[in-house]
C-alpha cells in the first residue's frame, strides 16, 4: 500500500474482480449465523439474515460486475446494498461504498487511497450521525483510516490485522446510536455486529488481494 507513482492504479482484471466479489459475499453467508446471533445480544437479531440479503443481491450481479471498471463496481454495489439490506446496515455499507466509488480514480498510492477511504467514513459518520467511540461501524472504519492516513508503509497482513484488533475494541464500549443503545450498560460487552461484517469484509478484500497481486 505504500507504493508512490504519478500513474493512478491498473484497473484489477475480470478474474481477480470475479475473486474479490466472491470471496466478500461467500465470508458474509458463511459468518450470517453468527451475525445474527452477535444482533439477538443488542439489536433485532436480523444483522445476518440481512446482510446475507445483500451479498446474495451481489452475487448475482457478478457477471455483470465483473466486466466493469472498479470505481462502477463500487458504485454499483453501494446501491445493492441500500436496496436490498434492511435496517440501517444497508443505507450505512451502501454509502461507504458508493463514496469510494466517487474518487476511486484517483487512487495512485497509499496518501490518495487514504483520502479515499477518510472521505468514506466521513460519508458514514455523516449518515448515521455517528462518531468514533459509540459502537458502531465507524470504530472499525475509523482506525484504518488513520493507519492510511498516517502515511506509514503498511501491508495486507497488517491492515486485515488493525480490523479485527478495531472490532473487538468495540466489546468493552457503550453503544449510543442505534437500538443498542437502548441497553445502555447493557451493551457493554459484545462485538458490535456491524463492526464484525466491516472487520470481515475488509479482511475478505484484504486476502484476495494479498494472493492475487503479488
Amino acid at each position: 500500500m505504500s507504493q508512490h507513482s504519478d500513474a493512478s492504479f491498473p484497473d484489477l482484471s475480470a478474474a481477480i474482480k470475479r475473486r474479490l466479489i466472491e470471496h466478500v459475499c461467500e465470508t458474509i453467508e458463511e459468518h450470517a449465523e453468527e451475525l445474527t446471533r452477535l444482533d439477538k445480544a443488542v439489536g433485532d437479531g436480523d444483522h445476518g439474515i440481512n446482510m446475507s440479503r445483500g451479498v446474495r443481491a451481489i452475487s448475482a450481479e457478478t457477471e455483470q460486475l465483473v466486466q466493469l471498471e472498479t470505481p462502477r463496481i463500487l458504485q454499483r454495489v453501494g446501491m445493492i446494498l441500500v436496496m436490498n439490506i434492511g435496517g440501517a446496515a444497508g443505507p450505512i455499507f451502501g454509502t461507504f461504498f458508493m463514496t469510494l466509488a466517487k474518487d476511486f480514480r484517483t487512487a495512485r498510492d497509499q496518501a490518495s487511497l487514504a483520502q479515499i477511504f477518510e472521505a468514506g467514513v466521513e460519508s458514514v459518520c455523516a449518515r448515521g450521525k455517528s462518531r468514533p467511540g459509540q459502537k458502531t461501524v465507524i470504530d472499525v472504519l475509523a482506525p484504518l483510516s488513520g493507519l492510511l492516513l498516517s502515511g506509514k508503509p503498511l501491508s495486507l497482513a497488517a491492515f486485515s490485522e488493525a480490523a479485527s484488533a478495531a472490532a473487538e475494541a468495540t466489546i468493552p464500549l457503550q453503544a449510543q446510536r442505534g437500538r443498542a443503545s437502548f441497553l445502555g450498560a447493557r451493551s457493554i460487552g459484545h462485538l458490535d455486529p456491524g463492526a464484525r461484517s466491516a472487520e470481515l469484509m475488509i479482511k475478505a478484500v484484504c486476502s484476495v488481494l494479498a494472493k492475487e497481486c503479488k
